[in-house]
Formats: C-alpha cells, sequence, structure tokens
C-alpha cells in the first residue's frame, strides 16, 4: 500500500525541497495540505500542483509560532478530517560564527527554524497522526547534527535536538503504528547552492527527488519495520 488518498501535511512547503515532494507525493495519488510562512508563493505552489481543491490545500502558517501551528492543524482537520504523515521539512541555514562570537538571538533563530517549527508542527498533528492507528513522520537533518564543524555550533546545536525530539517521537509512537524517522543530508543539491558554492564537490550532495522517493517509500507498509533510523543520503562522496 502507498500513500494514494493519504494526507500528507507538507511544512516548508515553498522551499528547495517542499516544492518537489508535494508532486511526488501527488503523482501517487496523496492529498496534500501545504504549510509555509510566504502566502504568495504557497499559492503558487497550489497552482502548480493543478489539483482539484478535494486534493490540495494551503495553509499559511508561521510553524514557530505554536498558536499558527495549532491553528493550521485545525485548518487540515476541517478539510480533509484527517493527517497520516507529517513530513517535516521547515528549517534553514544561517552563515555561522565562533561560538565565541555568537549572539544568544544568532542561536535562537536557528533553533527557531529548526527545531520549535517541528516541535510545533509534530505537537499539533501527532494525536491526529496516530488516531488510526497508522501514521508517518519524518524530518530532515544535516551531518552536523552528529559532526558538528567549526562555526557551525548554532546550526548543529539545533538539528542536535531536532535529531532527539524525533528519535524520542520514534519511541513513543511505535505502540500506535507511527514511526518516525530522520534523513541525513550534507547538502540538498539546488541552483541556489551550487550559485553559492560553484567549485565544490557535489559528490555527496543530495537531490530534491532522491529525498522525496525515500521518504515515499518511509511512508509506504513496507517500510512499516524503519522506526527510529537516522537514514543517511550522501554515500556517494
Amino acid at each position: 500500500m502507498g500513500v494514494a488518498d493519504k494526507v500528507v501535511v507538507v511544512t516548508g512547503a515553498t522551499g528547495h525541497l517542499g516544492p518537489v515532494v508535494a508532486r511526488v507525493f501527488a503523482a501517487e495519488g496523496a492529498r496534500l495540505a501545504l504549510m509555509a510562512r510566504n502566502q504568495s508563493a504557497l499559492a503558487q505552489a497550489v497552482l502548480d500542483l493543478n489539483l482539484p481543491p478535494e486534493r490540495c490545500l494551503a495553509v499559511p502558517a508561521d510553524l514557530s509560532d505554536p498558536t499558527q501551528a495549532e491553528s493550521g492543524a485545525k485548518t487540515v482537520l476541517d478539510h480533509f478530517g484527517r493527517a497520516d504523515v507529517l513530513l517535516c521539512l521547515a528549517g534553514g541555514y544561517l552563515p555561522g560564527a565562533p561560538v565565541a562570537d555568537l549572539t544568544l538571538a544568532d542561536l535562537q533563530a536557528m533553533l527557531s527554524i529548526n527545531l520549535f517549527t517541528a516541535f510545533n508542527a509534530a505537537h499539533a498533528f501527532l494525536p491526529h497522526l496516530s488516531a488510526n492507528g497508522w501514521g508517518r513522520l519524518i524530518a530532515i537533518s544535516s551531518l552536523y547534527g552528529q559532526q558538528p564543524a567549526a562555526r557551525t555550533a548554532a546550526y548543529a546545536a539545533a538539528k542536535a535536538a531536532l535529531e532527539a525530539l524525533v528519535l524520542a517521537i520514534a519511541q513513543e509512537g511505535k505502540s500506535k503504528g507511527l514511526t518516525a524517522n530522520l534523513l541525513i543530508v550534507r547538502t540538498i543539491d539546488s541552483p541556489e547552492a551550487r550559485k553559492a558554492a560553484p567549485k565544490a564537490n557535489t559528490a555527496a550532495w543530495t537531490s530534491p527527488e532522491e529525498m522525496a522517493y525515500t521518504m515515499l517509500f518511509l511512508c509506504t507498509e513496507e517500510a512499516g519495520a524503519i522506526n527510529g533510523a537516522r537514514i543517511p543520503l550522501y554515500g556517494r562522496g
């Protein structure tokens, strides 16, 4: 069984990864709830999918705000009546600095983008994901979550916290038919990333399509035994 007719919530739906994931899941018959802060970009993402309203819903929300996360979940449940999959794709990286030069605001910004968005979304949707005895939660982390490099302390701390959150959810959900897993990447291969690092060795970069199809597999019945995993997607480099 795949994701046909499953309600799939995609956070960070207008980033480098979200639109590709939405297209892949839409092609498999999923019903999509796309969540993002930028309303115009979100409206364009829905337009690009060209799906009927009963298959695609735009949910403008800043998920760093727990009130907006709860309100967004209510919108999804009111429209679809359920939620089966939560893909936590919201996140980001800001240029780092040595710890001695970091400010509390720097750390808070990374926590807000990479941790609080996932926590608030999970808090809002988890009761609904497990309501039918089946659910999937997937989040995106980085090598830096386990192997911090110099000048990445704030980002690495946020990703490490995200990983702890997801692994705890995996343990809490396993008796309810819910799995929670992490995809670990080095760099998401995008035009913006290539422009920013034109001389980089991209062998270990991961394409959005590779990530999307890995998520799709994790949402099948056949992947039900995969829970609490950190799945590396950087094996070529």
